[in-house]
């Protein structure tokens, strides 16, 4: 339960006029970019540069880009995982990135690597919803 000074804490703490929702998304769409709305620069840099990284080295390392598939579990959650690095997710699907089938160990390395990149996306992009929302501090 909330009470009246915790309400009034919160509405003191945010630092945007800007709806949570919409910074929710765009965190999600663009890594980092849910830090920048907030003025929170080094934060939405550090974020957008590792997950950037983490994407493009995963992709290097010839790893795997899951689409929609319902025949195997584990297939549907490396498809959430991938889907959470936002539009890099549809950038590699338009461009046919990832779409080789793992031969390697490296190539398996590199799909979790993507896979990592879209949870941390994830992460980041509730981080800076509870930012706006005032529910962190900073």
């Amino acid at each position: 339960m909330t009470t009246n000074v915790q309400a009034s804490a919160r509405a003191a703490q945010k630092t945007t006029t800007l709806p949570p929702a919409l910074i929710l998304i765009a965190g999600w769409l663009i890594p980092g970019a849910g830090h920048f709305l907030l003025k929170k620069w080094i934060r939405g840099l550090l974020l957008f540069v590792s997950i950037v990284a983490m994407f493009g080295i995963g992709l290097a390392l010839k790893g795997k880009v899951y689409g929609p598939n319902t025949a195997e579990l584990l297939d549907m959650l490396n498809f959430a995982g991938d889907l959470g690095a936002g539009l890099l997710y549809v950038l590699a699907r338009v461009f046919d990135l990832g779409q080789a089938a793992v031969q390697i160990a490296v190539a398996d390395y590199g799909t979790k690597f993507i896979v990592v990149a879209g949870l941390l996306n994830i992460i980041a992009a509730v981080d800076a919803h509870s930012l706006a929302t005032g529910r962190k501090a900073s």
